[in-house]
């Protein structure tokens, strides 16, 4: 690890840290800092608030954010442009699209919406790779495959929902928004673990991560199977996203956004992984930290907040791809 990115690593986790703390000490009544850490320890009258409410919220701000900050460099990465992520290239709502399934004719439980939403996601994730390998694969044509495909799988969610009933529709509508209201220790103790599995094994396959990096050419001359490491990255990209998704529903731009402030701060050749993870949990966990202050003492959907933030970022990133051009 170079020491700018070293120094940006630990900068990001201190500020995580941060935003953490804050997180706890945030709710119906403030707690102290000093309240905070005795409930964590074990005493104090806060244990069942913090421990039980605040922090699997906390948690899963962080976890969640790191994966879609994944997720999103991963596919920045492989298509070698800043708007390949999940949500441009249509991989949240084929994710969204699964959990529907799951939701409107099937029982709808956890378990079913997390299949769901992976095989939704692996199945846009395959409809764009086949498209896009026609007449040659370039990271811009799949970016504009992946829109398409996009608006196509948009029209199908809404579809899906009007022919719903009207309890269900609300409820799916509801969930589409991307929310953390309501998360405890029940809902996030599978996707952790999850997550988990994803982050060990990407990490067996760091030097060769790092190796595509620097151009698949030179990767493959160096010995790395890029066909069995594109597969394998859109695998643990498709399972971030849609392991959040089946969880707190949609959460868009977090994975647009991060990697790109991630590279930028750590100066960094291609889109560095870690600064990317630890800027999506900070970015979603202050979204949801908005969220909660904004209309208090009603709490928005983090999705609102992360929509309204990245639809600024897409503004300018849009704006700064043009003027390169």
């Amino acid at each position: 690890m170079e020491r700018r990115t070293l120094v940006v690593t630990l900068a990001l986790t201190g500020l995580m840290l941060g935003l953490g703390l804050l997180g706890l000490c945030l709710g119906a009544s403030w707690s102290t800092p000093a309240e905070v850490f005795a409930a964590l320890a074990g005493s104090g009258d806060s244990i069942v608030v913090i421990r039980d409410w605040r922090l699997p919220r906390v948690l899963a701000a962080l976890v969640f954010g790191a994966a879609l900050g994944l997720a999103g460099a991963i596919f920045q990465n492989l298509t070698r442009n800043p708007m390949g992520s999940p949500d441009v290239l249509g991989l949240d709502s084929g994710a969204y699209t699964g959990a529907l399934f799951a939701i409107t004719v099937l029982a709808g439980t956890a378990t079913e919406r997390a299949v769901g939403s992976v095989v939704g996601g692996l199945a846009v994730a395959t409809l764009i790779y086949l498209l896009a390998s026609r007449g040659g694969l370039s990271g811009m044509r799949l970016v504009v495959i992946g829109i398409a495909v996009n608006a196509m799988v948009v029209a199908l969610n809404s579809w899906i929902v009007l022919r719903a009933e009207l309890e269900v529709a609300i409820a799916a509508v509801g969930w589409h928004a991307g929310s953390l209201n309501g998360i405890g220790w029940p809902q996030v103790t599978l996707p952790f673990a999850i997550i988990g599995v994803l982050l060990v094994l990407l990490f067996t396959q760091s030097h060769a991560v790092q190796q595509h990096a620097l151009g698949a050419d030179l990767a493959a001359t160096t010995g790395v199977g890029v066909s069995r490491l594109h597969l394998l990255m859109v695998l643990i990209g498709v399972g971030c996203t849609a392991t959040v998704t089946a969880v707190a529903g949609p959460i868009v731009f977090i994975a647009l956004a991060a990697p790109q402030i991630g590279r930028r701060l750590a100066k960094a050749p291609g889109v560095p992984l870690l600064p990317a993870a630890l800027t999506g949990g900070a970015l979603l966990l202050t979204a949801d930290l908005l969220a909660q202050l904004l209309l208090a003492p009603v709490a928005l959907p983090v999705g609102v907040l992360s929509s309204a933030i990245g639809g600024c970022y897409l503004i300018w990133l849009l704006t700064r791809e043009v003027r390169r051009a």
